[in-house]
């Protein structure tokens, strides 16, 4: 009887565990730009990374481009990071979510910004378009690298901060 009530409880206990790690627990960061073919993939990629394990994180634009820049996914191929499988979505596809936080990363953007269910944070972080960049294909990568990195700072340091928030409060 006893070995009944404890095989009962496993499944249970593992129910719980994967329920706690589960996506739809985990706070919805969504990152907005303009045509979200470019930085939001970028900032994307680097905070589903860092903070995967803390945040469900996607991406999405007012005017989506309709396909994802081929130089933003080398330039996120030479730190190890994927984004080959990321599509271009529109920013209106959330409005049916819960998005604790998002995160703006161009002007147009941030003006286009609607509200969304459940929003508690706000944040605009620009960075340059590295789609716009001219000049030889090695100097179009130099720039695509250079706004992976600055974008890679930014949101680690986001992750890190939400990460000593919850280890300060581990009950929000």
């Amino acid at each position: 009887m006893r070995l009944r009530q404890r095989q009962n409880q496993i499944p249970a206990a593992l129910l719980a565990l994967n329920a706690a790690n589960s996506p739809m627990n985990k706070p919805l960061v969504l990152i907005l730009c303009t045509g979200n073919s470019c930085r939001s993939h970028l900032a994307e990629g680097i905070l589903r990374a860092v903070a995967g394990d803390l945040l469900q994180v996607a991406s999405a634009g007012s005017k989506p481009a309709g396909y994802v820049h081929p130089l933003g996914i080398v330039a996120m191929q030479e730190i190890g990071i994927d984004i080959s499988a990321h599509s271009s979505k529109h920013m209106n596809d959330f409005l049916d979510r819960e998005v604790e936080t998002v995160i703006t990363v161009c002007g147009n953007a941030d003006q286009a910004c609607p509200l969304f269910p459940g929003q508690l944070n706000r944040h605009h972080w620009p960075f340059d378009d590295p789609a716009h960049a001219t000049g030889s294909q090695e100097e179009i990568l130099a720039v695509f690298r250079r706004v992976r990195d600055e974008i890679k700072a930014v949101f680690t340091a986001y992750a890190d901060g939400r990460r000593d928030q919850m280890k300060r409060h581990p009950e929000a």
